[in-house]
């Protein structure tokens, strides 16, 4: 089994490419950055790759035949906003040259590819905080008008997948049986103790615990009240691999929410508090980065992940810093003596 992966340095690349190896997939790399440390042993081969390249992504497919694709590469939220036509290029044109080459593979070898595509909150957009207190838990259908163009292109791209895997040429005579198996899933915002957060407009909950762990303040860009969905980086890859390995016929949409607890800037401060308690946080609000936080829920629905593909994460609130959090980050930054 030949799984591609895109977007490779990314924070779910990591766990991503760890699991598949564990599970006897051949992994195939393309980034434009060459992997670094211990992640290079679990890559059989890396392409250095533009994704908005059609040329380079063609190539790639021109030498392997996949049977999985995870496409992880993206400009986010915070850095598209300072070049919304490089996110575009990137995001939307990048993740078009995939679905286009998969979609012929899977045609001219008579055998759909899977692809998973990671999709965000971000795809949402909430008109105001009366609205996001009022409607807690939003569902996969629902407030679809992002004011950023990092959801407005995870959207776009979501429909295209579906398009792709369902209606492609519609007026043409094709085996639809052939074409790709696209799925997807909106992630809220990801904690990791592994990669440094840099781009998401959700960092500042990533951001306050590596301080805390380096023994530095943070100075917050979000005030205090603001609440979005979070989850466990350890759940982030097994939320992929589940998905990918959920039976079709079980799959009665082509996009899931999932998450794993709602929390506030304020909830993650105190919780960081307890395990480092000389970490101490000032507010100075970036309005524009408040306004993104402010557009997406509060909380959404994941209901149909849990009944079409038996999605649970594993890792709760209290647990998420206790023993996944925490121990990790020591490790990190802390030394022995310490």
């Amino acid at each position: 089994m030949q799984a591609l992966i895109t977007g490779i340095s990314g924070e779910v690349g990591h766990g991503l490419i760890k699991k598949l190896h564990s599970q006897g997939y051949k992994v195939v790399a393309a980034d434009i950055k060459e992997p670094e440390g211990e992640i290079s042993e679990y890559i059989d081969q890396f392409y250095s790759c533009d994704i908005s390249d059609k040329e380079g992504v063609d190539k790639i497919f021109e030498e392997k035949h996949f049977d999985i694709i995870f496409h992880l590469a993206s400009i986010l939220s915070t850095g598209g906003e300072k070049n919304p036509e490089l996110a575009a290029k990137v995001n939307i044109e990048g993740t078009l040259n995939l679905l286009e080459a998969a979609t012929n593979q899977s045609l001219a070898d008579k055998k759909a590819i899977k692809f998973i595509f990671p999709s965000s909150i971000a795809a949402y957009g909430i008109p105001n905080l009366k609205v996001k207190g009022e409607r807690k838990k939003v569902k996969e259908d629902e407030y679809l008008n992002p004011i950023t163009i990092y959801g407005i292109s995870k959207l776009a791209c979501e429909n295209l997948g579906n398009y792709f895997s369902k209606n492609y040429k519609l007026l043409g005579e094709i085996n639809r049986d052939n074409l790709i198996d696209f799925r997807c899933v909106r992630f809220p915002g990801l904690l990791s103790p592994d990669t440094v957060p840099s781009g998401g407009t959700s960092d500042y909950g990533p951001e306050m615990i590596h301080a805390a762990a380096q023994g530095k303040n943070y100075e917050c860009f979000v005030r205090e009240d603001s609440r979005i969905p979070f989850m466990a980086m350890a759940d982030a890859a097994d939320v992929l691999t589940s998905l990918a390995e959920a039976p079709k016929e079980n799959l009665k949409s082509f996009v899931y929410n999932v998450q794993g607890f709602s929390v506030s800037a304020l909830q993650i401060y105190d919780m960081t508090k307890k395990f480092f308690p000389n970490f101490e946080i000032t507010y100075k609000i970036n309005e524009e980065r408040q306004a993104i936080v402010d557009s997406w829920p509060e909380d959404v629905d994941d209901t149909n992940a849990q009944k079409d593909w038996g999605w649970k994460p594993k890792y709760n609130y209290k647990k998420t810093f206790s023993e996944y959090l925490i121990p990790k980050i020591k490790q990190r930054y802390l030394t022995p003596d310490k």
